[in-house]
């Protein structure tokens, strides 16, 4: 029983520590911009906290991540527009990019831990850009087919797809797949530890 409050012990340290590094990065991201949105560089944290620590604190921490980028300022055009479509999208993509993140890595861990991460690395971009773009036809299709034109865009699905997430989604699976490695090794110590 003293082995199990431990385990539960770290695993609630090392939450704590990814919840201020998502924190610290999401903010230090808004300042990056590829296109219209800062760049998200919380998801390797998130893919690590759902990895080591499980489920609920990938999506713990995807719940940060969505509550920091609505305090930061981040989502203001779109609150402009909806502010409750808002605060569901934002908060929705963040819970479900770390909650299945967490499940994939859960899922494939049995069979190869590198599969696991680098399947979770892949999946966590994924699901938040999805669920993005799931938002922004739900709550902003006028707006955005709106932007599309005055950017250029032939059709609002070429503007979403392109001009809207494009760039930012290439970063952040990219990013997540060259330091997939680095997250297997992180996890390979946290289990030596344990």
């Amino acid at each position: 029983m003293g082995n199990k409050k431990t385990i539960s012990t770290k695993t609630m340290v090392l939450g704590a520590v990814l919840t201020a590094l998502v924190i610290v990065l999401q903010f230090m991201g808004a300042f990056i911009h590829l296109g219209m949105f800062s760049i998200s560089l919380v998801l390797i944290p998130i893919v690590i906290g759902a990895a080591t620590c499980g489920i609920s604190i990938g999506a713990w921490l995807g719940l940060v991540f969505g509550l920091v980028v609505l305090f930061s300022g981040d989502a203001s055009a779109f609150l402009m527009i909806n502010a409750p479509g808002t605060v569901i999208t934002v908060l929705a993509k963040g819970v479900l990019a770390g909650f299945c993140a967490g499940l994939i890595y859960k899922w494939l861990e049995k069979y190869n831990r590198t599969v696991a991460v680098i399947a979770a690395a892949i999946v966590c971009p994924l699901v938040n850009t999805g669920v993005f773009l799931i938002g922004c036809f739900v709550f902003f299709f006028e707006a955005i087919k709106a932007w599309g034109v005055a950017g250029g865009y032939e059709n609002v699905i070429q503007y979403m797809l392109l001009g809207l997430v494009g760039g930012n989604f290439l970063f952040e699976l990219g990013t997540n797949i060259v330091l997939a490695p680095i997250v297997v090794r992180l996890i390979n110590i946290r289990k030596k530890q344990i």
